[in-house]
């Protein structure tokens, strides 16, 4: 096996374009599929085969890596490709899927004859476009030399969490990481929802944690998309934040852990995809504070 691959991209939304272009740049031979073949097409120019169809994609492919809406979805394009793998080809499973759907993913593998690798991403558009992304991963040591070449040409460094793909290790880690990161998210929104409501001008809110322990650059980040009208095109959409949510909430649940900030940043999203702010930056969740959903 040499380091320049021919990689399957099932999925090219706005993680799933970045990862196939950084694919392409490391030399791999892409070729990328989307339900919605338009917007897979952008990717020609760059230099990847756009399919028509996820069988036409995987097609003697040595790696196929989903990037797709979640667990159920994956699931059908893989069911839709099956035809084509070949017995032995590499899944590398990106999708935030949640834990009982890797189960399902992996057991899919099984029966035919994947190596299966749970390996959701940290990052957003930004980081994604520079392949920056933290790759948390978990999969067999056999096989590692295969998928390491992908993972650094869409990362910056892979943390492996386990050899059994199927046991969702990386997954859980990514649940534990968004539960922090949509919290945190939602904060902002309430600290400038808050300030306008009390007509305090949320620069002075700024100044008073500036430098402190209070203070962090993704506060700022989230806040500025908001105040200066950055919220197109998305980093990280409000649906998907919102979909995200409520696995963590259901992995809570499963587990016996009641998760409140959790389950409120689930229906705070909700809202505001309600509201007509899906499609933007999941700061967005802004104006949940302001208008109330019809229905």
């Amino acid at each position: 096996m040499t380091d320049k691959l021919t990689v399957s991209v099932l999925g090219t939304g706005i993680m799933g374009a970045a990862m196939a272009r950084n694919l392409v740049k490391a030399g791999h031979t892409v070729r990328a599929w989307n339900r919605t073949r338009a917007k897979a097409e952008p990717l020609a120019a760059d230099g990847a085969t756009v399919t028509d169809t996820p069988a036409e994609a995987v097609r003697d492919a040595h790696v196929v890596l989903t990037m797709l809406y979640d667990g159920p979805a994956t699931l059908d394009v893989m069911r839709e490709a099956a035809p084509a793998l070949s017995p032995g080809a590499v899944w590398v499973q990106s999708t935030t899927a949640g834990i009982e759907s890797i189960a399902g993913l992996a057991a899919f593998a099984d029966e035919l004859g994947l190596v299966f690798y749970d390996a959701p991403v940290l990052g957003t558009r930004q980081p994604a476009e520079a392949g920056q992304l933290t790759v948390l991963a978990a999969g067999p040591v056999a096989g590692r030399e295969t998928v390491t070449p992908v993972f650094d040409a869409v990362g910056a460094r892979t943390v492996w969490t386990g050899e059994d793909g199927g046991a969702g290790t990386a997954t859980r880690l990514k649940l534990v990481a968004n539960s922090w990161v949509l919290a945190v998210t939602n904060a902002a929104g309430e600290v400038l929802a808050l300030s306008k409501a009390l007509d305090v001008d949320p620069q002075r809110f700024f100044e008073v944690i500036d430098g402190g322990p209070l203070d962090m650059g993704y506060l700022r980040a989230k806040t500025g998309l908001v105040l200066n009208g950055g919220l197109s095109p998305a980093q990280f959409a409000v649906s998907t934040a919102a979909k995200d949510s409520r696995l963590i909430v259901e992995a809570g649940e499963r587990y016996g852990v009641r998760l409140d900030v959790a389950e409120a940043s689930a229906e705070r999203f909700e809202r505001a995809a309600a509201l007509g702010h899906g499609h933007e930056d999941m700061a967005a969740a802004y104006f949940a504070s302001f208008e109330e959903a019809e229905g």
